[in-house]
Formats: structure tokens, C-alpha cells, sequence
């Protein structure tokens, strides 16, 4: 193993141990608590190596938002494939969301909620970002008929990010959800 190769595989070990560090802070006490100095004092690094790294909050919340995306096209590929017929994809794609934002509000929060420096919805996007949204279409394309499989797939999203945030924001009754959700399938899916 050459020196050069073992630096990039250490530098690469230290970017994920400061996103790892972020995306854990974050959800212990939320995105205001993640600072560069604190991050520094849990991943044991000086905030200098961390700018080597990073050049700031914003750059590492881009950073865990990607990475979360990545874990989202995971769970939300599982639950479309899973699925015996193209509503359950459906069904199951839609459940796989919003469990993903109640086992992640942090994460779910800087992905779609928070200012991060991303490409969304342009070719220039991260995979990870891509990925995620391929799985929502991939979903919906048996819905679509003559729509346009790309401003369907984010109406669907939309309504998807707007059932969760509204209820975890205390707008809309957790008790109803699995109704709501139920409703939004049956007329999205025809």
C-alpha cells in the first residue's frame, strides 16, 4: 500500500467520522447544538482538520443530508421491491417515508427542510440525491399513464413531505395519519 493511498483512506476515515459525529449530535440535540467546535471535541480533531475537511456547518450538513439520502434510496428500493404489485410499491414506498422521518427528524430535517449548498432537482445533484428520488419515481411510474413520470413523482413527494412535516410540526393529528396516507394512495394510484 503506497503512502499516498493509505493518506486518502485516513482522510476519508476522518470525513465520515465528522459527518457520523454531526449526524448524531444532531439528533441527540438537534442542528443548532452541531458547531464545528463541538465536533471537533467529539471527534477528538482540532476545528483547524476539520476545515481541512470542510469549510464549514454548512458544508458538513450538505455532507450528512447526501449520506442520508443514500440510507433513504436503501430503505425506500427495500420497501418498492418488496411489494407484490405496483400500489403496494406504492403503499409501501410512502409508509418507508414517513417512517424514515420519524426514526430520523434530524436527518430528515437537513435533507428536505434546512438550507444546505445541494444541486436538488438538477442533473448536477449528488447520486445519493438522485438515487432517492429515482426510488420515489421508480414507484410512481406505474401510476403515471400520460403524465410527465417526473412532475408526478414530486407531486407525490410533496404531498408525502407535507403530511410529514405538518404532523410533526403538531398541524395535523398523529392518530389520523394512517388514514390520510391511506387517502392520498387511493387517489394518487386511481
Amino acid at each position: 500500500m503506497s503512502i499516498q493511498s493509505r493518506r486518502e483512506r485516513e482522510r476519508a476515515e476522518r470525513e465520515n467520522l465528522i459527518v457520523t459525529a454531526a449526524r448524531e449530535l444532531a439528533e441527540a440535540e438537534g442542528w443548532e447544538a452541531v458547531t464545528t467546535r463541538r465536533l471537533a471535541e467529539r471527534v477528538e480533531y482540532s476545528q483547524p482538520v476539520l476545515y481541512s475537511h470542510f469549510k464549514g456547518k454548512d458544508a458538513i450538513m450538505a455532507a450528512v443530508a447526501v449520506e442520508g439520502c443514500a440510507d433513504l434510496a436503501v430503505e425506500l428500493r427495500a420497501a418498492r421491491t418488496a411489494a407484490p404489485d405496483a400500489h403496494r410499491a406504492l403503499a409501501g414506498v410512502g409508509a418507508a417515508y414517513v417512517a424514515f422521518a420519524d426514526r430520523h427528524p434530524a436527518l430528515y430535517d437537513v435533507i428536505f427542510s434546512l438550507a444546505v449548498p445541494l444541486p436538488f432537482a438538477t442533473p448536477e445533484a449528488p447520486p445519493a440525491l438522485q438515487a432517492a428520488f429515482g426510488e420515489l419515481a421508480e414507484a410512481v411510474r406505474p401510476h403515471a399513464g400520460d403524465d410527465d413520470l417526473g412532475a408526478l413523482t414530486e407531486t407525490f413527494w410533496a404531498a408525502l413531505h407535507g403530511l410529514v412535516t405538518l404532523m410533526r410540526g403538531g398541524r395535523l393529528p398523529r392518530e389520523h395519519h394512517e388514514l390520510r396516507l391511506g387517502l392520498l394512495l387511493a387517489r394518487f394510484a386511481g
